[in-house]
């Protein structure tokens, strides 16, 4: 039968829900994770009307304080919103304080002040900077005491509020530090309920799982189909047959299709089919994760190129294949792998000035003009993914990260993989990351 349609409210509480979902997930994986104001680009239609209705705003409060008698009425209203920022900058305990910013703005009492042309604006606003004082982080300090060299009242005013939008986002993040641990512990069971309340409501919201799942269970299958390259000598023939085989070995383990499945994730070609709806919310981070595995690949296969190249006595100068890292990394930073191939033109050119530099510096007799170009084009040809030294690092690197992916997988310096020495800190780095995001998700 048809998919049955979602009412507006249906649809609007489902979003909700994703929100909520994608924020506690971000939480809790993104150590660096923060809240920040809005932001527009500043020549947006959004931006363009904010700045207009801000402007509206405060020209006229400027205008009700200037006239004669002042009109407080916009001021009343900011000393209220302040009055409630303040409030919700306090933590549970501070009950005194909490009285005292009661006392000290009590809107009723300020309301009848502006009524008499009594309303003292400047008491005011000393004691609310007074109180930002002792609440503000650190970071803060210094632009609540340039408040106070203010002297226009509406001026003033618009700083204020400013500023204490600002501290109660470092309120927001500073209490999302203090419940990442929390969280931590409850996020697996609150994902699963939320997840399933929307699967119940979207049902068929799964396609692109049972897809991405259907091709690792096919490569799973496929692969343990292959029979072992040396089978152990004795026992039956009949456990050598081909039917043995195909029928004891093609039903793959869930672990394994579960764990082909997050591999092929780091070499999901841009415009491939829509990425698994399961793992939405790591996205970026997995893509991220397979970008820093393809610059790694290309850099591995550089310095391989090179040292082939050079002999070990070049390459074992002091600093020389750091540089040469530290150059091709540089030139690969930011870029995707369609651009490689220009990249590699850029890296060929320097390593060639490294390896001149080097050879004259030790004193030896510079490349020929023919093994020049016999690295350059090496290195150039990494470009194609099927060039053979890049296949072979690419195997490597992704072999050895299949460890961080498995549960009982063993990831120690003595299972890294022979010629990847220059990147190993990098490669470790990336695979604890990729574990972190795996390790959540299998959960």
């Amino acid at each position: 039968s048809p998919p049955q349609a979602l009412s507006m409210n249906e649809l609007q509480e489902i979003t909700d829900d994703i929100s909520k979902l994608t924020i506690v997930h971000e939480i809790v994986l993104n150590s660096d994770f923060k809240l920040q104001a809005a932001s527009f680009s500043p020549k947006s239609l959004q931006n363009r009307v904010k700045e207009t209705l801000h402007k509206a705003f405060w020209d006229s409060l400027e205008e009700q304080l200037s006239a004669s008698p002042p009109d407080c009425t916009q001021a009343i209203q900011l000393l209220q919103e302040m009055k409630e920022a303040l409030l919700s900058l306090l933590l549970p305990w501070h009950n005194q304080l909490r009285s005292q910013i009661e006392g000290a703005l009590d809107m009723e009492l300020i309301r009848q002040e502006a009524e008499h042309g009594a309303l003292d604006i400047h008491g005011l606003t000393t004691y609310i900077l007074g109180t930002m004082a002792r609440l503000c982080a650190p970071i803060r300090d210094e632009e609540v005491r340039g408040l106070q060299r203010l002297t226009d009242p509406a001026q003033l005013l618009r700083e204020i509020f400013r500023v204490l939008g600002l501290m109660k986002m470092d309120m927001l993040n500073f209490t999302i530090q203090s419940l990442r641990t929390h969280l931590q512990d409850h996020t697996i069971q609150y994902e699963r309920k939320k997840f399933q309340e929307l699967l119940d409501k979207l049902p068929s919201s799964l396609d692109c799982t049972r897809e991405w799942l259907r091709k690792a269970a096919a490569e799973a299958s496929a692969s343990s189909s292959q029979p072992p390259p040396h089978p152990a000598v004795g026992g039956s023939s009949a456990a050598h047959s081909p039917g043995a085989v195909s029928s004891s070995t093609t039903v793959p383990s869930l672990m394994s299709v579960l764990n082909r499945g997050y591999m092929n994730l780091l070499c999901w070609e841009p415009g491939q089919k829509e990425y698994p709806e399961t793992l939405f919310m790591d996205q970026a981070r997995l893509q991220d994760v397979q970008a820093q595995v393809n610059q790694l690949t290309i850099i591995a296969a550089v310095l391989l190129v090179t040292s082939g190249m050079c002999g070990s006595t070049l390459c074992g100068s002091p600093g020389f294949v750091a540089r040469l890292k530290r150059v091709t990394k540089v030139l690969l930073e930011g870029l995707s792998c369609t651009r490689y191939e220009e990249a590699l033109e850029d890296i060929s050119d320097q390593v060639l000035q490294e390896v001149s530099r080097t050879l004259s510096q030790l004193g030896y007799a510079a490349f020929t003009t023919d093994k020049c170009a016999s690295l350059k084009g090496q290195i150039k040809s990494i470009a194609d993914k099927g060039n053979a030294v890049r296949h072979v690092i690419d195997q490597r690197i992704r072999s050895f990260l299949s460890l961080f992916v498995s549960p009982d997988g063993q990831n120690s310096q003595k299972d890294f993989p022979k010629g990847l020495d220059p990147i190993q800190e990098e490669l470790l780095e990336v695979g604890h990351r990729f574990r972190s995001v795996i390790h959540h998700n299998r959960q």
